[in-house]
C-alpha cells in the first residue's frame, strides 16, 4: 500500500472520531449516572427499543421478499426496484415524514379512507415503527441482496431438480445461504431504526411516552426544554453506547461464523 494514503485515510479517521471524542470531553461525567437513569430517559430508551425490535421484525418480513425479487430479476424490473429501495437512504430523512404524511395523514392519500374507519396513525407510536420502518427497510434490502447475488442460484437449482418444491426451496436452501447478510442487514437495520429522528419527528410528533424516541428525547434536551444541555449529551452517550454493543454484537456473530 502506498505510503502517502495514509495521510487521507487518517484525515477520513479524524472526521469520523473527533466529533465523537470532543463530546466525551464535554461530558459532566458526575451527572451522566443521573441523567442516563431519569424515568424521561429509560421512557424513551425503551420505547426506541421496542419500536426498533418491531421495526426490524416488520422490515424482515418485507425485506427478504424484496431482496430475493431484485436478486433474481434482471433488465429493467431490478433496476427500478433496486432504485426505489435505496432512495430513502438518499433523500434527507424530513422528506421521508412529508411522504408519509402525504401518504398516512388526516389529508392523505390513504389517511382520509382510514379517519372514516376510525384508524388515525400519524403522531402514534405506530407512526414511529412505519418511519423507522420506511428509512430502515433499505439496509436489510441491500445486505440481503448482496448476500444472494454472491452464492447464486446454483445450490437452488439442484434442490428443485430434485423435487424440493419452491416454498422448500426457499426455507432449506435460499435462507440459510442468505444467512450472514440477513443477520448484518437485521442488525444495520436496528441501528438505523434506533437513531431515527427526522421522520420520526414530522410523521409521529414528540409526545413523551408515544413518540418521543432516544433521538428526540436528545433534540428535546439540547433544545433547553426544562432540562440543561449537558443531559442531551449524557442521552446521546446512552444512545452512542447502544448502538456500539449493537454494531460489536454483529461483528462477534460474523467472526464466529468464519470460525
Amino acid at each position: 500500500m502506498p505510503v502517502w494514503l495514509w495521510i487521507p485515510a487518517g484525515l477520513g479517521a479524524l472526521v469520523l472520531t473527533l466529533p465523537f471524542a470532543a463530546l466525551l470531553i464535554r461530558l459532566d461525567w458526575a451527572a451522566v449516572p443521573a441523567a442516563v437513569s431519569s424515568p424521561e430517559a429509560l421512557q424513551a430508551l425503551g420505547l426506541s427499543l421496542s419500536t426498533a425490535a418491531l421495526a426490524t421484525a416488520v422490515c424482515v418480513l418485507l425485506g427478504v421478499p424484496l431482496a430475493l425479487v431484485i436478486a433474481r430479476s434482471t433488465g429493467p424490473l431490478a433496476a427500478v426496484l433496486r432504485t426505489l429501495t435505496t432512495l430513502p437512504l438518499v433523500l434527507p430523512p424530513l422528506v421521508g415524514g412529508i411522504a408519509l404524511l402525504s401518504l398516512l395523514g388526516r389529508n392523505g392519500l390513504f389517511g382520509g379512507a382510514l379517519g372514516v374507519l376510525g384508524i388515525r396513525i400519524p403522531f402514534t407510536t405506530a407512526a414511529v415503527v412505519i418511519a423507522q420502518v420506511f428509512v430502515a427497510l433499505p439496509f436489510l434490502v441491500i445486505s440481503v441482496e448482496g448476500a444472494l447475488r454472491a452464492v447464486g442460484t446454483g445450490h437452488e437449482s439442484v434442490a428443485a431438480s430434485l423435487g424440493a418444491r419452491p416454498l422448500t426451496v426457499f426455507r432449506r436452501v435460499t435462507l440459510p445461504l442468505a444467512a450472514p447478510g440477513l443477520v448484518a442487514g437485521a442488525v444495520l437495520c436496528f441501528a438505523r431504526a434506533m437513531g431515527e429522528f427526522g421522520a420520526t419527528a414530522l410523521f409521529a410528533g414528540n409526545a413523551p411516552g408515544v413518540t418521543r424516541t432516544m433521538p428526540l428525547a436528545i433534540y428535546t434536551a439540547f433544545n433547553g426544554a426544562g432540562v440543561r444541555e449537558d443531559t442531551a449529551i449524557a442521552l446521546s452517550l446512552l444512545l452512542i453506547v447502544v448502538a456500539v454493543a449493537v454494531l460489536l454484537l454483529m461483528r462477534g456473530w460474523r467472526a464466529d461464523a468464519v470460525r
